[in-house]
């Protein structure tokens, strides 16, 4: 990686979001690939991503990293749509009907979006009328539920019920998430995937994808 990608990398991990800025810009200037700047912005935000797993980073430190890698990522957005760069997959992300619980989300969010995701956050208290129309509207690879209470989990599982009904269920996979949840209650409502926290989120959402 090139000195100045490098330096991008490493700004974005101490959450500099007004460097970021400047030195995207920088490199815009000087030429460089928006597919490589980008690959600088991920880069900080994978090693960022690693560093929350191992619990050498809390949620605060991962959300500045985030708001810079955004800001980051607003500067060469019409950039990467001009190059006509996708999105390695597009995931709908929500914290199920009943439950106003948003923080685990957006980390969520924001670790699939530093790994090259697209994300279409419906936000908090999402029924499930509400996920099948934005899977008939988006057409996404994956649907992400968050629960933070024992009493809103079985509306995980009325998402999953809808989506048999409507035949779409074989067209997403269906992660879940949160506190009180376990991989046994994945199993038993029929998701394709639990994950213990953000940073494993959005590397299983990957796999999801690519596999």
């Amino acid at each position: 990686m090139n000195e100045l990608l490098q330096n991008i990398s490493e700004k974005l991990q101490k959450g500099k979001m007004p460097e970021v800025v400047a030195l995207t810009e920088q490199a815009v200037s000087e030429g460089l690939d928006a597919s490589d700047i980008l690959n600088g912005l991920l880069d900080g935000m994978g090693v960022i991503g690693e560093k929350f797993k191992r619990n050498e980073v809390f949620v605060p430190e991962v959300l500045i990293a985030a708001r810079a890698m955004n800001a980051g990522l607003d500067v060469i957005k019409p950039l990467l749509e001009e190059q006509g760069i996708e999105p390695v997959g597009k995931v709908i992300i929500g914290t199920v009907k009943g439950d106003l619980h948003d923080i685990g989300k957006n980390l969520v969010r924001m670790m699939m979006v530093g790994a090259g995701l697209e994300v279409i956050d419906l936000g908090v208290d999402v029924s499930p009328e509400k996920y099948i129309a934005a899977v008939e509207e988006n057409n996404p690879d994956i649907i992400a539920m968050s629960a933070l209470l024992t009493t809103t989990m079985p509306n995980m599982k009325a998402v999953i019920d809808a989506l048999e009904e409507k035949g779409l269920r074989d067209k997403v996979k269906v992660m879940i998430g949160g506190a009180p949840v376990t991989d046994n209650f994945a199993e038993e409502i029929g998701a394709d995937r639990y994950t213990v926290d953000a940073a494993s989120a959005a590397e299983v959402a990957k796999e999801l994808i690519l596999n």
